[in-house]
C-alpha cells in the first residue's frame, strides 16, 4: 500500500507545480577552465571561491521520492516515540484524573498520591507500550501525511491547492491518522490498563498476554472508534494549525523571509508554531481522550456508556494537565521532526505562495 501511494503521488497526471519534485542534483554554475600560473591574478581564485560558496546546499533526496517519505516516517518515529515516552508520568496522572476524579482531584494531588501509594517507580508505568505504540503511530502519521498532502495536491491542481490549502492539510492529516490509530490501538489499550487498573499488570509483558487471553483481538481494538474520535480531530488541528501558523509567523512576525533565516531561527519558528497548535489540539480532542481512558478501564463498556457515566463535567476533567502535556508535546514533536529534515538535508519547501497563474487571473478580474 505504501509503495503504491508513493507511485501515485509521483506519477499523477494532474501533477501540480506547487508540490512538484525537487531534484537532489543542484545546478552547478558553469565556470570556464583557466590554467593558473604563478603570475595569475589572485582575484580569479577569490572569484572561484565566492561562486562555490554561493552554490545552493545539496539535498539528500528528491521531494516525493520513496527515500523522502521513508525519512519522514523515521522523523515521525523519533518525534512521537521520544516525546510521548518522556511525559509518561504526566500522562499517567492525567489518565487517573479522568477515570477516578474523586480520588485524583488534580495534577499535584495525583502525583502525590501515586508516589505515596506506589513509589516513584510507579510514575513510569506504561512506558514500554507508550514507546512502541506512539513510535508506530508517528511513522504512519507523518509519513502518510506527506504522501496524502502531495497526492491530494496533485489531484486538485496548483491553484486550488493554494486557495484551499487549509482543507488540503485537514484532509491529508485525517487520512494519515486513520491508519496511524490502527497501529497505535493495541499498545494504547495495554498502556491505559497498566496505568489505571490496579493489580492488572505492571509491564507490557504482563498486560498483552492477559488481554489476548481474556478478550482476544477485540480487546486491543475496542477502543479504536473513540481513539479515532480523539486522534483524528487532534491531528487535523495539529497539522492544519501548524502549517497556517508557520505561514502567519513568517508573514507577520518574523522580520525576514524564511530563505534568509538560519536553520536555528527556522527551528525556533517551528517550535513556537507547534506549541500554538498544541493548545488548540488539546481542547479539541480532550472529551474523546477522557472516553478512551474510561473505556479501557471498564471492561465490557461502550463509548456511549462511558460518556454517559462521565457526564458533561467529567468529560473535561484533566483538561489543564492535557493542555500542558499536549502543548509541550506538539511543540517538541514538530521541533524534532523538522530537525530530522535539517539533519538529513531533506527538501523543506517554504510556506506556499500564490501561483503566478492565479495572480494573473485575479489581476484580470480587477481590470
Amino acid at each position: 500500500m505504501f509503495q503504491s501511494l508513493v507511485d501515485v503521488s509521483r506519477k499523477n497526471l494532474f501533477a501540480s507545480p506547487m508540490f512538484s519534485q525537487a531534484r537532489c542534483e543542484t545546478a552547478q554554475p558553469t565556470i570556464p577552465e583557466v590554467t593558473l600560473t604563478e603570475s595569475a591574478p589572485p582575484q580569479l581564485t577569490e572569484a572561484r571561491q565566492i561562486v562555490a560558496a554561493a552554490t545552493p546546499e545539496e539535498v539528500s533526496c528528491e521531494f516525493g521520492s520513496t527515500k523522502y517519505y521513508a525519512l519522514c516516517g523515521f522523523g515521525g518515529i523519533l518525534s512521537c516515540g521520544i516525546t510521548h515516552t518522556a511525559i509518561v508520568p504526566l500522562d499517567l496522572v492525567k489518565c487517573r484524573i479522568q477515570v477516578d476524579p474523586a480520588k485524583y482531584k488534580g495534577i499535584f494531588t495525583g502525583f502525590n498520591l501515586t508516589v505515596k501509594e506506589e513509589g516513584f517507580r510507579a510514575l513510569g508505568k506504561g512506558w514500554a507500550p507508550t514507546a512502541i505504540g506512539y513510535s508506530m503511530q508517528g511513522l504512519c502519521k507523518f509519513g502518510f501525511y506527506e504522501i496524502f498532502k502531495v497526492l491530494y495536491g496533485n489531484l486538485i491542481g496548483e491553484e486550488k491547492s493554494y486557495l484551499y490549502r487549509t482543507s488540503l492539510y485537514l484532509a491529508a492529516s485525517a487520512s494519515a491518522e486513520f491508519f496511524a490509530d490502527i497501529a497505535l490501538a493495541p499498545m494504547e489499550a495495554c498502556k491505559v490498563r497498566i496505568q489505571t487498573q490496579p493489580g492488572f499488570a505492571n509491564t507490557l509483558r504482563e498486560a498483552f498476554p492477559k488481554i489476548w487471553k481474556h478478550e482476544g483481538a477485540s480487546g486491543f481494538y475496542k477502543g479504536l472508534p473513540p481513539l479515532w474520535l480523539r486522534q483524528i480531530p487532534y491531528t487535523m488541528m495539529k497539522f492544519a494549525c501548524f502549517e497556517r501558523t508557520v505561514e502567519a509567523l513568517y508573514k507577520h512576525v518574523v522580520p525576514k523571509p524564511r530563505s534568509e533565516c538560519t536553520k536555528p531561527e527556522q527551528l525556533i519558528v517551528t517550535f513556537v508554531a507547534g506549541y500554538i497548535a498544541g493548545v488548540f489540539c488539546a481542547v479539541v480532542s480532550h472529551p474523546a481522550d477522557t472516553v478512551v481512558s474510561k473505556l479501557n478501564q471498564d471492561k465490557g463498556s461502550t463509548a456511549i456508556a462511558a460518556a454517559k457515566k462521565l457526564g458533561m463535567a467529567g468529560l473535561w476533567k484533566g483538561l489543564f494537565a492535557r493542555i500542558i502535556m499536549i502543548g509541550t508535546l506538539t511543540a517538541l514533536q514538530w521541533f524534532i521532526y523538522d530537525s530530522v529534515k535539517v539533519y538529513f538535508r531533506m527538501p523543506r519547501p517554504p510556506p506556499p505562495e500564490m501561483p503566478e497563474s492565479l495572480k494573473r487571473k485575479l489581476e484580470a478580474k480587477e481590470n
